[in-house]
């Protein structure tokens, strides 16, 4: 009888899910500077938060799109990066204006803390986004060879 050992396990489903694990590691870890800016720049520089919003978002868009490209997606080619950085930027700017109408209505209509808002919307936007990701931006290019 073949005995059942749970390391086995979570090792396999570590290396069947490890491109979704790293997706969100990274997009935590974006996530968290992305928070910590929005923090600073509300509570600490008293500016609105709707404009704290987008400049964390600012700061997080950078660290995101380097962290994605070559760490979760192993893209460490420069051959379509004038096309990933464009369409990533893209589905961000979409993604941002989504995040910024969803937190108004949480904060304004639904009273809602803006911190705890964002952390409810930022995971939904995120699975999205890891399919957008994975689809489309840095979709693995097949090699043609030449005959």
């Amino acid at each position: 009888a073949k005995t059942f050992h749970p390391m086995t396990r979570i090792r396999e489903l570590v290396q069947k899910y490890a491109q979704f694990i790293r997706f969100c590691i990274a997009g935590g870890f974006a996530f968290s500077v992305n928070l910590t800016v929005l923090y600073i720049l509300t509570d600490v520089f008293h500016i609105y938060y709707l404009v704290s919003t987008v400049g964390a978002f600012l700061v997080a868009f950078s660290i995101s799109f380097l962290l994605q490209k070559l760490w979760t997606f192993k893209d460490s080619s420069r051959d379509r990066l004038h096309i990933q950085l464009p369409l990533y930027l893209g589905m961000q700017v979409i993604s941002i204006t989504l995040n910024a109408s969803l937190m108004y209505v949480f904060v304004e209509y639904l009273f809602i803390w803006y911190l705890f808002a964002q952390a409810i919307i930022a995971p939904m936007l995120a699975i999205v986004i890891f399919f957008i990701n994975r689809t489309y931006i840095f979709k693995r290019q097949e090699v043609v060879e030449s005959v």
